[in-house]
């Protein structure tokens, strides 16, 4: 039977520095993932300001978006469409005592070959798709966005 449930709307950020990526371990169904800073969209809240606050919430850095980097979708495995909204982010400030979201482990900095030797632990497909769409140069203005 399929989902009839809308897509849920995710926004994530690539934050790059010093040859390494700003990346989270958490818990996802009980098992341990990584992802690149990430949630939901809140009702009401910008797409872009969605990016600054996950980023804050899930790593206590904050950042400053630079561009776009696109949209993904992806179907978990159980039905839910996820359509995410990517960001190239630089890093401001890190606030060490500010407590991270319950299900985050750790905030990461990887570098990419980290990162793809990681492939069957990464949350979805998208993790890596930006990672390789960032490497590529393929980064938009942030001025597609109409607020």
């Amino acid at each position: 039977m399929a989902n009839t449930e809308l897509p849920h709307v995710t926004v994530a950020t690539v934050v790059p520095r010093e040859g390494r990526f700003l990346m989270v371990r958490e818990r996802s169904d009980g098992l341990l993932v990584y992802n690149q800073p990430a949630g939901h969209v809140e009702p009401e809240e910008s797409i872009l300001d969605a990016a600054i606050r996950e980023t804050l919430e899930e790593t206590a850095w904050h950042i400053h978006l630079e561009s776009y980097l696109g949209t993904y979708q992806h179907v978990a495995n159980n039905g839910i469409s996820y359509i995410r909204h990517c960001f190239v982010a630089s890093a401001g400030n890190h606030d060490p005592q500010r407590e991270l979201d319950q299900d985050i482990e750790a905030a990461l900095w990887l570098s990419a070959d980290e990162i793809a030797g990681l492939q069957d632990q990464l949350r979805s497909p998208m993790v890596w798709r930006a990672i390789e769409d960032y490497v590529a140069g393929n980064t938009y203005p942030l001025s597609l966005f109409k607020l």
